[in-house]
């Protein structure tokens, strides 16, 4: 079969027939879906690819008209905008033809990141720009979807359930085919215009450039609000009639050798990977794969684009296996845009045409585009000489939706398409050198640099209008890094306040954009320079800073940070050597840089990370039995090394070794904050809250007894109350006491309020975390195996529609089954990191279990003086909520906290914070709500220092 046997052709006017005509030509095609139901994701459990749906596209054209009959009823006409936040493969593209089919316009929307006030914005500024479109969505999401006004939403589900439709529109060449947003998810996104002959054009371009056939099979692990997901790898395997293989990301990023394994498996042809991955697969590879376990040989190209692709990067993964069959020849670097309708350059001839070169080059043009590299007045360069890469063609979009500027300055005065990227023609390959758009690539994502400058810009420490992120790429790294560049509004000469910035801007990246700035650098004002409209250049600072300008500046940042966190002390004990090395590792910093006194927290350490820590050490030094409590009470490479030393050599411990108060951080002269566990019993939820609280007020977070070997859980709920009670007293002999408690903790916090009170002590500030006073009446479907899948999203063991779905599943089964089945679902890797295993997770759940009888057997009675109860803006994921519409279950469960009046002799003060139950502490949410919290401690307890705005008032 020629590759030209399936090309659209002139009778082909819009997307729409391509899916008719694979429905009647292609009937025996497959498309496979993942089922997070049925095995797990780390490819080991049935090992047969029963956890892949198999469908066709008769299937996938019958689940589109149905759900086009659904939209139908609804009033939607041709023209009519349409929003798809769907995730599942199976559901977002029978949504995507049903829009074909009725000639409306699909907007995918991408999955929410950043904060709730974020992903609000986003959503409402799309919701607006196109006047306010229907959007569907699946029921697991529906809820998660911020409410807007003239906002009107349907289900896949609901649509499914209609009968066929028969009534197809014949939209025109022209028409607009789909919107695609070009920007993250924060900002002001804009929506580029596809039209039918744009997608067309670039289809039958690709297939000829690719050589595709319907003998391929494809496979895809990104999401379709990406346009190479949506025309690369599946409309084109429509246009063809070729099988199709749809993964979520999720499965290739926690483990990313399964995106090999699932490439044997499935007998892959064609597929994508951005470098960053090539960068994770290259890494993984150190690892032992068995010789049997995969056969690349029929692997004909992986196309990578997103970021470009260092040589080195790419001839080591064709050299890592190539044992396994993977061709000399497999690995296409190429370049699209979402303006371009993905691919439109493609290198068939890595890695030899790149020969001593440090990136590879892009390649050539696919046919009917023409490219040409231009200066800034529009006049073509010679071979060899450095332009903006511009293009024109059938694929290119006629511009953006409702956005006549951006569309203008898009184009050339004589019609020619600005990509924003600057490179050079050499030999009739393109080559990339650069790009003019203000974005960073990190691991194949596009960040916005005025986004990251504005988060920066409202820190006290910062400067306004002078910060500048901008990406680096060190010599040899897989992907772009960050840096950050900042005049400190710090006074001159005070290290302490200027280390207290740098770890501000630190930790607002890490908390909003979830990945460390490779650099944070402290700049005189003079430094930046600007135009005559104030603009900062970023480039010019990218520029000093590789040619070394900065190179005084960057050994004096690192001079005070050294000094800050003390002075270096080299390692002495093998112990200490090992540890330095599985800091620098896990914090991605020279191991060198690291003292043996460093504080893992100071280096910028999460609670997640702190979780990977202890996994790192029990392989590497073989301590089975390491517990968080032991990292969170000896963070240091040299403090940690003593107590596995002591651990090694100690007796066994007991009841009478327990300590419940974890000192989560030490500094500050206010009054100490004391933050009951949740209802699992363990701390690490606290652990990015209580870093906010450094040089404020010392934090110790209370733990359960019963993780350490040796520890009996509580038998009762008094014997619970009066160790923890004597524990504080025993660290702060006398009140006024600042007690708080997260879930259900509040209820433990508010019975040793009234435990102190009884001793004649004073609390001046009770603040309870999302959660009403009684237990009880909750209770009902909180069982067991509730209770394991709750938490198990949170390690991320199970995404949020598992751990939604699963407890049905587990009841009935024995408790430790139930537990072996949720690490089966989990990511091998993830399992790993975590250090986790069938006796420690039984262990941990079987506490948890246990802590939720014991605070069920307490019934509040008796008033404090005050009280401040925060909560989400969402109910937590309660059975008794289950089935109720959320506006509903959301007065519920306010009705429910409002309970809490009754138990304070003062007003009760009710403070709504973003995000939902078990992401209040985490980031990015946590960034917010731990400036309200600090508020109300400093407001009850009269030591504040009057840096905060006052707290909202009460719901």
């Amino acid at each position: 079969m020629t590759t030209t046997d399936h090309l659209p052709s002139s009778g082909v006017r819009n997307v729409g027939q391509l899916l008719l005509a694979a429905a009647q030509r292609s009937p025996g095609a497959d498309l496979y879906y993942f089922d997070s139901a049925n095995g797990n994701t780390n490819g080991n459990g049935n090992g047969n690819g029963t956890r892949f749906r198999r469908s066709g596209y008769p299937e996938l054209l019958d689940q589109s008209l149905r759900i086009l009959n659904g939209l139908q009823e609804l009033g939607l006409r041709p023209g009519d905008k349409v929003l798809l936040r769907i995730d599942d493969a199976s559901s977002f593209l029978p949504s995507f033809w049903a829009c074909q089919l009725g000639g409306f316009v699909p907007c995918p929307l991408p999955p929410p990141v950043g904060s709730i006030e974020q992903a609000a914005a986003h959503h409402h500024h799309v919701h607006q720009l196109l006047d306010e479109p229907l959007l569907v969505t699946s029921e697991q999401l529906a809820a998660e979807i911020p409410s807007a006004p003239g906002l009107s939403m349907a289900t896949v589900e609901s649509l499914s359930d209609c009968s066929p439709s028969h009534a197809f529109h014949d939209a025109a060449p022209d028409d607009l085919a789909v919107l695609m947003l070009t920007s993250g998810s924060t900002g002001q996104a804009k929506a580029v215009m596809l039209s039918h002959a744009n997608l067309l054009a670039s289809a039958a371009a690709q297939i000829q450039a690719r050589r595709l056939t319907s003998a391929d099979v494809v496979m895809n692990w990104i999401g379709f609000d990406h346009v190479s997901a949506l025309l690369e790898f599946h409309l084109i395997p429509v246009c063809l009639g070729a099988s199709q293989l749809h993964v979520p990301s999720s499965v290739i990023l926690d483990d990313p050798i399964e995106f090999l394994r699932l490439i044997s498996r499935h007998r892959v042809t064609t597929t994508f990977s951005p470098n960053f991955m090539l960068g994770l697969i290259n890494s993984a590879a150190q690892q032992r794969i068995p010789d049997n376990e995969l056969d690349l040989s029929r692997l004909r190209h992986v196309v990578s684009g997103g970021e470009a692709v260092p040589c080195a990067t790419g001839t080591a993964f064709l050299e890592n296996f190539a044992p396994y069959g993977l061709r000399s020849g497999a690995l296409w670097p190429a370049f699209g845009m979402t303006e371009t309708c993905a691919g439109i350059l493609y290198s068939n001839e890595f890695p030899h045409v790149d020969s001593g070169q440090e990136f590879a080059g892009v390649g050539t043009p696919v046919a009917s585009l023409d490219i040409r590299v231009a200066d800034p007045q529009g006049n073509p360069v010679p071979d060899g000489h450095t332009g903006e890469v511009q293009l024109r063609g059938a694929m290119i979009a006629s511009g953006y939706y409702r956005n006549e500027e951006a569309s203008r300055s898009a184009r050339t005065s004589d019609g020619w398409f600005r990509t924003g990227d600057l490179g050079r023609f050499a030999n009739g390959r393109v080559r990339l050198v650069g790009r003019s758009k203000d974005t960073i690539l990190v691991n194949g994502i596009s960040y916005f640099s005025h986004e990251i400058e504005t988060a920066l810009e409202k820190l006290d420490e910062v400067a306004s209008s002078y910060v500048a992120a901008f990406p680096a790429r060190p010599e040899g790294s897989d992907t772009e890094q960050l840096v950050i560049a900042f005049h400190p509004q710090t006074p001159a000469g005070d290290d302490a306040a200027l280390h207290g910035a740098l770890t501000a801007v630190r930790d607002t990246v890490v908390s909003n954009w979830g990945f460390r700035p490779a650099l944070i650098l402290p700049l005189a004002r003079e430094e930046f320079a600007k135009n005559s409209l104030g603009k900062i250049s970023r480039a010019k600072l990218s520029t000093r800073l590789t040619s070394g300008d900065f190179d005084k500046e960057v050994h004096v940042t690192a001079e005070l940070i050294r000094r800050s966190m003390g002075d270096y002390s080299p390692p002495q004990t093998e112990n200490e050597n090992s540890l330095v090395e599985i800091y620098g590792d896990i914090l991605g910093v020279s191991p060198a840089s690291v003292s043996a006194t460093a504080n893992f927290f100071d280096l910028g350490g999460t609670s997640l990370d702190l979780l990977r820590l202890r996994g790192s050490v029990s392989r590497r030094l073989g301590v089975p039995r390491l517990q968080t409590i032991d990292l969170l009470t000896a963070p240091t490479p040299r403090t940690l090394a003593a107590r596995l030393d002591e651990n090694s050599s100690a007796r066994a411990k007991t009841n009478d070794d327990y300590d419940p108060l974890v000192p989560m951080q030490h500094t500050g002269t206010k009054t100490p904050l004391f933050c009951v566990h949740p209802g699992a019993g363990e701390v690490l939820v606290l652990l990015d809250l209580a870093r906010h609280f450094a040089g404020d007020r010392p934090f110790y977070a209370i733990r359960a007894r019963g993780f350490t070997d040796g520890e009996t859980p509580f038998t009762s709920h008094q014997e619970m109350i009066a160790t923890y009670t004597r524990a504080i007293q025993e660290k702060q002999p006398h009140g006024p006491y600042a007690l708080a408690g997260y879930s259900s903790g509040g209820i433990i916090a508010f019975a040793i309020a009234r435990e102190l009170q009884s001793r004649g002590e004073q609390v001046s500030f009770l603040g309870g975390i999302d959660f009403p006073p009684a237990l009880r009446p909750l209770l009902a479907g909180l069982d067991f195996s509730v209770t394991v899948s709750v938490l198990s999203h949170f390690l991320g063991f199970l995404n949020k529609e598992q751990s939604r779905e699963l407890p049905e599943q587990l009841r009935g089964l024995p408790l430790r089954q139930q537990v072996q089945q949720v690490l089966d679902l989990a990511p091998s890797k993830r399992v790993a990191d975590l250090d986790m295993d069938l006796e420690k997770f039984t262990v941990w759940m079987t506490l948890a279990d246990s802590l939720k009888k014991i605070r069920a057997e307490y019934e509040p009675e008796g008033a404090v003086p005050s009280l401040t109860i925060f909560h989400g803006a969402t109910p937590p994921p309660l059975p008794v909520f289950n089935g109720l519409p959320d506006s509903q279950a959301r007065q519920e469960w306010l009705d429910c906290l409002h309970h809490w009046d009754k138990f304070s002799t003062g007003p009760a003060r009710y403070v709504e914070v973003p995000g939902e139950h078990h992401t209040l502490t985490a980031p990015p949410h946590v960034a917010t709500f731990q400036d309200l919290f600090r508020q109300e401690i400093d407001r009850n307890m009269g030591d504040g220092d009057g840096q905060h705005h006052e707290a909202p008032p009460g719901t």
